[in-house]
């Protein structure tokens, strides 16, 4: 079992910049390809970042390139989403998944998924 926990949602600007944490427990957690998710209200959950447990990327949505950038810390048990000139189409809710097989074309086989963050851009 893993458990995640997101943090560091928030209320900014277009333009401004948030680092969101997802803070993992149980075991085996750097075996987990981990991912970033996010879901605006009335659209479907899309992935947004992706990265294996060895730290190389798995994945990255063509509308946050340049602007988005996932890291992990297995020493921490933790994944960073650093989220820079953001726009008020970010705003969504923001999950944390872990996939063994980093299966991010399928959401719904992905193995654990946190509660999720809420981001908001203002414009």
């Amino acid at each position: 079992q893993v458990q995640l926990v997101e943090s560091g949602g928030g209320l900014v600007q277009a333009g401004g910049s948030l680092r969101l944490s997802c803070a993992a427990s149980g075991r085996n957690f750097r075996n987990y390809g981990m991912g970033w998710f996010r879901q605006a209200p009335g659209k479907e959950r899309e992935v947004v970042e992706g990265i294996r447990w060895s730290g190389g990327r798995s994945y990255y949505a063509e509308s946050v390139k340049g602007r988005f950038t996932i890291s992990r810390d297995n020493a921490a048990n933790t994944v960073y989403l650093y989220m820079n000139s953001l726009k008020p189409e970010d705003t969504a809710v923001y999950y944390c998944p872990a996939d063994y097989e980093n299966r991010w074309n399928d959401p719904s086989r992905v193995d654990y998924w946190g509660q999720g963050t809420q981001v908001t851009v203002s414009s």
